[in-house]
């Protein structure tokens, strides 16, 4: 496996706020990634952050060429960094981990003695997060409703911690989508894929994602990956039409049956709830043909670098 002429294990982090924990977050990864092979890169991705992080990164990368560092040229995001750094990313293998030693790098040899069973993606399974009760919770109803939204199955243990072969990797850098969200890209490609229990590390230091960062999160993916809001307000239409149809029939009765004395009160409430209905119903229909068309005219780069090291 260690070939002179080729990078057999690639270990790819985005950083943000991360300048307390990337000198023993590299010294982990290198033991134990060097239990596998010697032929080896680690590649962070600066993700614009308001500390000293790439100067950390900079010092890292001048100490050891293996290491290497990419600077966006503003904040991009989480999972704009990752695709950042696995298109830059040569090896056969890539591993994709946070940064905050929440994802432990102990944890690399069993996701790869996992991957050596035949598995090309092979997840690391979160089963006692150490996170506080805003996040697991959050986290928790994020899953849910996202799985709801976009009719796939999520699991709320399961981030961007694990282990992806190149022809894996390759799948979902094809993917042209402006909005990145990499577990759920790594979910639609599809391929032969595994998950094993993994330890948590705990956080100690506070959580980049607010309620408003995950509120957007969940918004950006959920139009990005479905249309099925856009199918439940035409469905939302077409039951209010019913629905004003119904009352319609009612009021009509009301009307003849000598009951409703105010002249043109049943007209304008059944105009009213019908022609609702109706306006919902066809701004519905517009709104899918209008996203569809919204996604294949953007071609803004995903995101922009402003330096590279090594």
């Amino acid at each position: 496996m260690d070939k002179s002429d080729q990078i057999f294990m690639s270990v790819v982090s985005p950083v943000y706020r991360g300048a307390n924990v990337i000198d023993e977050l590299v010294e982990r990864v290198i033991k134990s990634v060097e239990k596998i092979t010697n032929n080896y890169e680690i590649i962070l991705v600066e993700d614009d952050g308001p500390d000293d992080s790439w100067q950390k990164i900079t010092q890292i990368c001048s100490a050891n060429i293996k290491v290497k560092g990419i600077k966006l040229s503003r904040n991009f995001g989480q999972h704009y960094a990752i695709t950042a750094g696995l298109e830059h990313a040569s090896g056969e293998w890539i591993i994709v981990m946070d940064c905050d030693l929440q994802d432990l790098p102990e944890e690399i040899p069993n996701l790869y003695q996992k991957a050596l069973e035949g598995f090309e993606i092979v997840y690391a399974r979160r089963t006692e997060r150490q996170d506080g009760f805003f996040k697991r919770a959050s986290s928790k109803i994020f899953y849910g409703v996202f799985s709801y939204l976009t009719d796939t199955k999520q699991d709320h243990t399961i981030a961007n911690f694990g282990i992806y072969q190149k022809n894996v990797v390759a799948a979902i850098l094809s993917m042209k989508d402006h909005i990145r969200y990499f577990p759920t890209m790594s979910r639609w490609v599809g391929f032969n894929k595994s998950s094993i229990n993994v330890a948590h590390g705990k956080n100690e230091g506070k959580s980049t994602y607010t309620l408003g960062k995950l509120l957007q999160l969940a918004f950006d993916n959920m139009i990005a990956f479905s249309d099925k809001p856009l199918r439940l307000a035409v469905k939302l239409g077409i039951f209010i039409s019913v629905i004003s149809f119904c009352v319609g029939i009612y009021y009509l009765w009301l009307y003849f049956s000598g009951r409703i004395l105010v002249p043109g009160f049943a007209s304008t409430l059944i105009s009213i709830w019908f022609l609702s209905g109706i306006i919902i119903s066809i701004l519905g229909i517009s709104g899918l043909y209008i996203g569809k068309i919204f996604e294949a005219v953007k071609q803004r780069p995903t995101y922009i670098i402003a330096k590279k090291i090594n």
